[in-house]
């Protein structure tokens, strides 16, 4: 009895008690940052139109705007250079955080992501304030931590997850998608502690949003209500077309930013400040001529919903626009989100295939829901997120009523990419991050022998629930009467536990201080192994 007892209070003081802890605070601070974010963001996009009216009212405004802009370049590049987590989309950087492959300064990435985001924003960048956000709501999780000393650190990542989903759900008023946010990008398996900690820190978060956002005048929802058909069973083909349409844009999409990227190595001695001035002059010119292709696109997808949808040939060149500056934007490190540009690209083709819908017979009833279904394949095709395309598109845009048709217009988008071998922008820019980071450096995969101390972070915790150090894995556990972990990864470790474990780094010490904080200090058993 006293050890079942002792069992229980262990469960709760090492495990329950932190995760809510870690998240019910990292949820109330990202909600008040995220809010208060929106609101400069809201002013600041309002202060970018009334900028580019003013320029074009009086155009002897132009080459003073282009001398600031040559001047917010370079400064872009020096802090680039400094801070190089601060360079492109906010969730790329936010994920391989999550993932253990890079670290950060928590105080200096809150406040850079915020100010450069801004500086965005006010230039009219098609790029969004959900990266930023979550890359920031991460920052907030890891700052929590650290408020607790060092002896915490296994709950590092933890921490950020929270922050992260958070940030993520504030952002896009999902809350849900925010939980699937950890689930299927930053970490992809499920964990009742990533689950715990993830869930804790979302509804905290958009309780705290719900109270602020009316008070600051910003709107929790991305979308309002809105009024969408229902799709009978013999209807079902629309979903199959805008799926099968919007998964061959995504292809196209991810196969111009590989040619953009590579087009931009191939003039690397072109300093980075000189790529994003060309970037930022660019922007300005296209939102001199066609105000519909710059900023987040919010805008636009609100238009397009309203049914204020222009000709088809306006539709096709803002699809052309949009989609080179977002992902030249992206290739050239310019601090912003990817999300809500991608979504505005899938409301633009979407409406395109409307409009054609329209013209052959089909009624004007079905524009809408030809749009958010559009809108669902992006980000099933472009961000490559099946499960959060069915999940966001029931919760923020109403399609209660067409679970069915988001299903099958997620799968069939996710499919032609799979199909031709596309990769997601995230996973594309988070394999660049982590290659310019461990460029020159010497990988080694070593084989250890470690003991679980006692009331170490792993004591009664599951292997599959632990974020252990990135690339280790654990082989097997040694007990006196038992051996060899199961197939599942479910062994709940006890103090005294022999893990042998195998992990590729290219940092030694960092990987073991990581392991340390999990299983306790001690000396390691360990040696090379040989690389087959």
């Amino acid at each position: 009895m006293k050890q079942k007892t002792e069992k229980i209070i262990r469960h709760f003081t090492g495990l329950i008690f932190p995760a809510v802890g870690f998240g019910v605070v990292s949820g109330v601070l990202t909600g008040a940052v995220i809010t208060f974010y929106k609101w400069c963001a809201k002013h600041v996009v309002a202060l970018s139109v009334q900028g580019y009216n003013a320029i074009l009212q009086n155009l002897w405004l132009l080459p003073v705007a282009l001398v600031g802009l040559f001047g917010l370049a370079f400064l872009f590049g020096i802090i680039y250079k400094r801070a190089p987590e601060l360079r492109g989309g906010g969730i790329p950087t936010a994920i391989a955080a999550l993932r253990d492959l890079i670290t950060f300064k928590w105080f200096r990435n809150l406040i850079g992501v915020f100010l450069m985001s801004m500086a965005t924003f006010l230039v009219g960048v098609p790029l969004g304030s959900e990266g930023p956000s979550v890359q920031i709501g991460t920052a907030v999780g890891l700052g929590v931590r650290r408020a607790t000393g060092k002896k915490g650190s296994a709950w590092n990542r933890y921490s950020m997850t929270g922050g992260a989903c958070a940030g993520f759900a504030v952002a896009t008023g999902a809350p849900v998608s925010g939980v699937m946010f950890a689930l299927e990008e930053a970490h992809q398996r499920i964990s009742p502690m990533i689950i715990l900690v993830s869930a804790t820190s979302v509804v905290f978060s958009c309780i705290v949003a719900e109270v602020l956002s009316p008070v600051m005048g910003v709107s929790f929802a991305l979308f309002p209500a809105l009024d969408v058909a229902s799709l009978a069973a013999w209807e079902l083909w629309i979903p199959v077309l805008v799926g099968v349409v919007v998964g061959l844009g995504s292809v196209l999409l991810l196969k111009y930013y590989e040619v953009l990227k590579r087009f931009v190595r191939s003039i690397g001695r072109v300093p980075t400040w000189v790529k994003i001035f060309l970037v930022l002059a660019l922007t300005l010119c296209v939102g001199l001529l066609v105000p519909s292709g710059v900023s987040t696109g919010h805008e636009l997808m609100l238009e397009l919903l309203s049914l204020h949808a222009p000709a088809i040939w306006i539709l096709l060149v803002l699809l052309v626009v949009r989609t080179t500056l977002t992902l030249s934007a992206n290739v050239n490190g310019v601090t912003g989100g990817m999300f809500l540009p991608l979504l505005a690209l899938g409301a633009l083709l979407a409406s395109v295939i409307a409009q054609v819908l329209g013209l052959l017979g089909l009624g004007t009833e079905y524009y809408s829901v030809v749009l958010v279904l559009g809108i669902t394949a992006a980000v099933s095709g472009m961000i490559k997120a099946p499960v959060t395309a069915v999940v966001f598109a029931i919760e923020a845009m109403g399609c209660i009523d067409n679970v069915l048709a988001v299903i099958i217009v997620s799968v069939c988008s996710f499919l032609i990419t799979e199909m031709f071998g596309a990769h997601s922008v995230t996973d594309s820019v988070l394999e660049d991050q982590v290659e310019v980071l461990n460029k020159e450096k010497e990988r080694k995969v070593i084989d250890a022998f470690v003991t679980v101390k006692e009331g170490t972070f792993a004591v009664g915790k599951q292997i599959r629930d632990i974020l252990w150090p990135v690339n280790l894995f654990v082989l097997s556990v040694q007990r006196a009467k038992t051996s060899e972990v199961d197939e599942h990864g479910g062994k709940t470790m006890m103090a005294g536990d022999v893990l042998h474990v195998r992990y590729s780094t290219t940092d030694e010490r960092r990987t073991r201080d990581d392991l340390t904080a999990i299983v306790g200090e001690q000396d390691y058993a360990e040696r090379e192994a040989d690389v087959i």
